[in-house]
């Protein structure tokens, strides 16, 4: 278990080093380099990689947005091969809706017991 927890960090650590290094020595805006994430996600499993990653860093491979990205990129793929080319427009939301529920849901909660403050 200690073995699991310890590459979890470790792709965990490099996926989040990699993002620092992005913020730090480039122009790209926070908000592009989650896009990158995700993009790199899906790329990453259409070429088959994807899942050594997951089978060696688990958690720390699936919680980060790259995780976001391979699991639109699966939704797609089984949906596809069940439902055929309309699957490409409701795959991905299928498969990532309980995600997206869980943020909305969050950020909802958190608005309503804390007050925004302009700066």
């Amino acid at each position: 278990m200690i073995s699991e927890i310890l590459k979890a960090f470790l792709v965990g650590g490099i996926l989040c080093g990699i993002g620092q290094i992005l913020i730090d020595y480039t122009k790209l805006t926070p908000a592009r380099i989650l896009v990158t994430y995700v993009v790199a996600g899906v790329f990453l499993s259409a070429f088959g990689f994807y899942d050594n990653i997951i089978a060696f860093g688990g958690a720390g491979a699936t919680v980060p947005l790259t995780g976001f990205g391979h699991t639109l990129a699966n939704g797609v793929r089984e949906t596809v091969q069940e439902k055929g080319f309309f699957g490409i427009f409701s795959g991905g939301l299928t498969a990532t809706a309980s995600g997206i529920t869980i943020a909305l849901l969050s950020g909802f909660i958190v608005a309503l017991l804390f007050k925004s403050k302009a700066k």
